[in-house]
């Protein structure tokens, strides 16, 4: 199979309902405060991993978590996908220093993600 690749799932983003609540309960999991901590948003590093808390799902409305595949080229990559049937749910949108995401779900409704970094 020909086709960019993928460099892994690094992030997952998870929506709370308790900003503080959850923050109390996953640095208590990953055993390290968050390297991201404001009102809107806490993130942790952690063994190559990226853990984000989304109060309420943020503005795109996620109701489950959404892991992130990384990749070097996120339209070529939606492409690919939506190629192969997969629907684009949030077009490729810069969140910040360059930094690009979008999602897509699969045939039976799951919400995937795509992250590319500069």
């Amino acid at each position: 199979m020909t086709g960019s690749s993928t460099q892994g799932i690094r992030t997952v983003l998870h929506p709370v309902t308790d900003l503080a609540a959850a923050k109390a309960v996953y640095t208590a999991l990953l055993g390290v405060e968050p390297q991201a901590d404001g009102p809107y948003y806490v993130g942790y590093d952690v063994e190559g991993q990226h853990i984000g808390l989304v109060p309420a799902g943020g503005p795109q409305g996620m109701t489950s978590p959404v892991a992130y595949w990384h990749v070097p080229d996120i339209e070529a990559k939606l492409a690919e996908v939506t190629a192969a049937g997969a629907t684009v749910k949030e077009a490729a949108r810069d969140v910040g220093g360059g930094r690009l995401v979008a999602t897509f779900t699969d045939p039976d409704g799951n919400v995937l993600g795509l992250l590319q970094d500069p």
